[in-house]
């Protein structure tokens, strides 16, 4: 049986049928014209806006392309959630709909990584693999480029950490993008649409049980998870940092070992039980391997960019997994590989470094500029798990 869809923005289950319709706000062939008004469930989910004053809601066969207004007798094709009112990207329902979920601690460095993964995505990976990567909506195509992008390349701006979802008056707001990629079948080469939802949840959101509850929703419906961790929080890679590294302070920050713990126990639950493995591939992304760059022989994988042949290598993938496994053990990080054997199905390790050097003491990125390492690794290795990439290897 075929899985029902799930919205990008709430994460909800929905019933093809029961997806509604928004006015257009136009006039019609009628003459008629719908005014536009507050919509109360956006403003309950993300806050008040002014970009919440749009046409009625209405209901309609959503398993439609269109549907006509009671009020107006204009004919709209905004489909939106019957549960956040937000409208449904352009075919939804019809083309992949990859939800990725993005955890990390606090200062791990979650929003930073995935400033630069969407870059990199959208700019070096998509000439190499004939790609592309644009948001479906405007929302999201003004809120990455004005406080995520410009920020750090233009302002070379460090972030604020991400506000928890139990005191953001905003919410939870997903990234929203369109993945275009051109791949050859019987009939030649045709488009392949992926819809891929991002959720940077703050690292709060992961502190306490109950805190991870409010995320329970965001991780279970997801297809696949990344999960940022910095090896600055072992006890033991501290000590084999590059001199001169900043230390993340410690006070209050959880091992990453006990929100592995968490977020494992949490997707277990879900499965009611179940004995078996959990089946959601995992990506688990060590960050600020820069730091560790100089304890490397020069054949590690870890020191080596990833080849960009248009395709998802998997030996090279599965090279730097065991480099990483290696490396755990240094790091007095033998709990987490031994719990992630134990829980995932699926799981893979990966280095990355955003910046490619660490921030200046004041909370800007260095002099030599963005140099990011390996940062498309990880969601390039969930894609060709989905089949969403072409993948050469076996493993």
């Amino acid at each position: 049986m075929a899985r029902r869809p799930i919205c990008p923005y709430c994460y909800e289950t929905l019933a093809p049928r029961e997806i509604r319709f928004r006015c257009n706000g136009r006039l019609s062939r009628t003459g008629k014209k719908c005014d536009r008004r507050r919509d109360p469930v956006l403003d309950e989910r993300f806050g008040r806006r002014p970009s919440h004053d749009a046409g009625p809601v209405f209901t309609a066969d959503g398993r439609k392309p269109t549907a006509v207004c009671p009020e107006c007798d204009g004919e709209s094709t905004y489909r939106i959630c019957p549960v956040c009112h937000v409208e449904l990207p352009v075919q939804f329902g019809m083309v992949e709909n990859r939800l990725i979920a993005m955890v990390g601690a606090r200062s791990s460095g979650k929003t930073i990584y995935m400033t630069v993964l969407l870059h990199e995505m959208r700019h070096q990976v998509g000439e190499a693999f004939g790609a592309s990567l644009m948001g479906s909506d405007d929302a999201t195509m003004r809120r990455y480029s004005s406080e995520y992008e410009d920020r750090l390349y233009r302002d070379r701006q460090m972030f604020p950490p991400t506000q928890t979802a139990t005191t953001n008056a905003n919410r939870v707001e997903p990234l929203v993008f369109r993945f275009g990629l051109r791949r050859r079948g019987l009939f030649g080469e045709r488009p392949q649409h992926t819809v891929l939802s991002f959720f940077d949840t703050a690292g709060e959101d992961f502190s306490s049980r109950e805190s991870v509850e409010l995320n329970t929703r965001y991780l279970t419906n997801a297809d696949g998870i990344i999960l940022l961790l910095d090896p600055l929080q072992l006890p033991g890679a501290r000590d084999l940092a590059a001199p001169g590294t900043p230390l993340p302070g410690m006070d209050g920050i959880d091992p990453p070992i006990s929100l592995l713990s968490r977020v494992s126990s949490m997707l277990l639950a879900a499965r009611g039980g179940k004995s078996a493995r959990v089946g959601t591939p995992l990506a688990v992304v060590f960050s600020k391997t820069d730091a560790f760059w100089h304890l490397l022989e020069n054949g590690s994988p870890l020191r080596s960019h990833a080849p960009a042949r248009g395709r998802f290598e998997v030996g090279d993938s599965l090279s730097v997994h065991e480099e990483v496994r290696r490396l755990l053990k240094d790091w007095d990080g033998v709990p987490i590989d031994q719990s992630l054997e134990n829980t995932f199905a699926r799981y893979r390790y990966f280095g990355v470094s955003s910046l490619g050097r660490s921030a200046t003491a004041d909370s800007r990125v260095a002099d030599t500029g963005i140099q990011p390492y390996r940062v498309a690794d990880p969601l390039l290795w969930l894609l060709s798990e989905f089949g969403s990439v072409p993948k050469a290897g076996r493993g």
